[in-house]
Order: structure tokens, then C-alpha cells, then sequence
């Protein structure tokens, strides 16, 4: 430890706020400082690291936030940090309070602003947090499982009372141009049908046939589940309706599925994802992503993490297909 250059790590939230926030700041705050580093917490993001709203934190500034949803330091979007200039001061007001090391807590474009940020000299440290799930890097987000799981209690309301009129509901979830909160509520509630951005073809005569297989089966309320990437469930709602004569309503769950109490596995993902940030940075790596990849939390390289791709399981979308074929006979 004394032979560590890392003597001031700043930390930021940035972008959508996702539950598990709180933990992973509150993690890398005190198990900094349990090798006697110190921490200062910049709040309202790259906005507010622009206007050097920083502080440093004490280990009582980081108690009873565990629990709470939400970033108790604050996120926003800054159009100024996007241009060069921008992250130009960012860096020598991080410099102005010798800071050796950031670590920036969000989701795709956070860690875009961070490689950025990275190429003016201040070494980085990202942690994915975000309900979308949409980092190609990792295979998990600190704030996605509580989004399914509230998502998944909301759509199983709005079951009973699609059940009790017999009426088919289009539910919305977010997700913006991923569908991972769409297909894992889908599987999670049972519902018959998903439209996901990277698959649907928004062919409404091929989903509406699939509606009428199902009632001639004696099928009496449908689930369908619509990304956010796809949207436009009022109309869709309107459509299926118009050509079934079923009573169709759309319901949009909204900034519902951000907010909450973390799940336990967000607390605990995201304190050990904060923890691994502060191993990166003793350590001596410099501008590297924490992921979870095959069972593991690991620190790779954040240019190549920004760089990957992937795509939607096969066999989670063969399951939604599986799980209700029964109807289509």
C-alpha cells in the first residue's frame, strides 16, 4: 500500500439513476478508506464535477444509504462535458483537488465519458450501473434486478384485473433500445406475447392472428409485454382492439421500474462491483471497466469493455415462444 501512487479517489453517479447505486458508492467510500485513502464525492455526476461540486466523505456520510434507491450524491447530464473543452477542465478541477483516480458509476454513456476523460490524463475506474442491462461488457448491472422485479410485481397486478375483464393489457417497461426487462418480465410473468427492438418485426397482422389462436383456444386475457425501444402501446393497444373486438388497454410503467429499495442482489453486487474498483486501483490498473463475466468480477480494459457487442439469448427467446405454444394449436 505505500508504494501506491492512489492516495484521492473521487467518486460520481452519472446518467439514469439505478437502485444499488447508493451500495457501490458507499462500498468503494469505505473500503478506500480502509487503506487510508481518501474519498471525495463529486455530486450531480459530470455536470457537477464541472462546477466542482465535491466534498470529501467520511464513513458516516455513507451510512443508512443501502437501502435507499436513488443516488444520495445526485446524477445529471451534462452537454458540456460531451465537448473536449468540457472534459478538459473536468480534469483540472479533479487535478485542483489531487485526485489520483475517478471512479464514475453509471451506465453507456457514463463509461463513454469516462474513456474520454481517461484520454486528459485522469485514470478511471467504471462501474456499470443501470437498469437497462445494456452494456455489452458485463453480464450484469447494478439496478437491473430490482427494475425486473418491480416490473414483474406490477405486471402480475395488472393480471388480475386483465383477468377480471377479460381484456388483453399491453405493458410497457423500460429498457430504452434493449429488451432485457421486456424478456425477463415475459418469462417471469407468464405472458404471451414479448415485442423486443432487436427481434419485432411489427407485423401487427401476424400478433393479432396469434391473439385470435389463443381465444379459440379458450384463452380469456392476454399479457403483452412492449419495450420501451418499441413503444407506441397506446396505439398498439388501439389496433388490436379495432381488430379483434377484445377490450385492449395499455398500461406504461414508467420511471416506476428506477426508483425503490434495492434487491438484496443489488446491494450486494454492487458493494462487491465498489469493492473490486478500489482492488483495480491498488492494484496499479489504470481506465478499466468492473464486469461480472461468467460467474466472476473482474476489471478489464475500458476501451475493449465500450467495444464489445451481444445479443439477445437464443434460448431465452425460444423459451418465451415454448412457454405458451399450447394456445397456438
Amino acid at each position: 500500500m505505500s508504494n501506491n501512487p492512489v492516495k484521492t479517489i473521487a467518486v460520481l453517479t452519472s446518467g439514469g439513476d439505478a437502485p444499488g447505486m447508493n451500495a457501490a458508492v458507499r462500498a468503494v467510500t469505505r473500503v478506500s478508506q480502509t487503506y487510508g485513502l481518501r474519498v471525495l464525492g463529486v455530486r450531480r455526476g459530470y455536470a457537477g464535477l464541472l462546477k466542482d461540486e465535491m466534498s470529501e466523505l467520511a464513513p458516516s456520510d455513507v451510512g443508512n444509504i443501502v437501502e435507499r434507491g436513488g443516488t444520495f450524491l445526485y446524477t445529471a447530464r451534462s452537454q458540456r462535458f460531451m465537448e473536449k473543452e468540457g472534459r478538459q477542465e473536468a480534469a483540472a478541477i479533479l487535478r485542483s483537488h489531487d485526485v489520483d483516480a475517478l471512479v464514475a458509476i453509471g451506465g453507456d454513456g457514463t463509461f463513454r465519458g469516462a474513456l474520454e476523460l481517461s484520454k486528459e490524463g485522469i485514470n478511471v475506474i467504471a462501474v456499470p450501473a443501470t437498469i437497462d442491462l445494456d452494456l455489452a461488457c458485463t453480464d450484469y448491472t447494478i439496478g437491473f434486478d430490482t427494475a425486473v422485479n418491480t416490473a414483474m410485481e406490477a405486471i402480475d397486478r395488472i393480471r388480475d384485473t386483465s383477468t377480471a375483464h377479460e381484456r388483453i393489457s399491453v405493458i410497457e417497461v423500460m429498457g430504452r433500445k434493449a429488451g432485457y426487462i421486456a424478456l425477463w418480465t415475459s418469462i417471469a410473468c407468464g405472458a404471451e406475447e414479448v415485442l423486443l427492438p432487436e427481434t419485432y418485426d411489427y407485423n401487427d397482422r401476424a400478433l393479432i392472428d396469434r391473439i385470435k389462436e389463443r381465444v379459440a383456444a379458450g384463452k380469456k386475457q392476454h399479457i403483452i409485454v412492449n419495450a420501451e425501444g418499441i413503444g407506441q402501446s397506446e396505439s398498439l393497444a388501439a389496433r388490436i382492439e379495432n381488430a379483434t373486438g377484445i377490450q385492449s388497454r395499455a398500461t406504461n410503467l414508467g420511471y416506476l421500474q428506477r426508483g425503490g429499495s434495492p434487491t438484496c442482489k443489488d446491494r450486494v453486487y454492487a458493494s462487491l462491483m465498489g469493492e473490486k474498483a478500489v482492488d483495480a486501483l491498488l492494484a496499479g490498473h489504470r481506465n478499466r471497466a468492473i464486469v461480472h463475466l461468467d460467474g466472476e468480477f473482474k476489471d478489464i480494459d475500458l476501451a475493449e469493455a465500450l467495444n464489445m457487442t451481444k445479443e439477445i439469448p437464443e434460448n431465452y427467446l425460444a423459451l418465451t415462444v415454448n412457454l405458451v405454444r399450447h394456445f397456438h394449436k
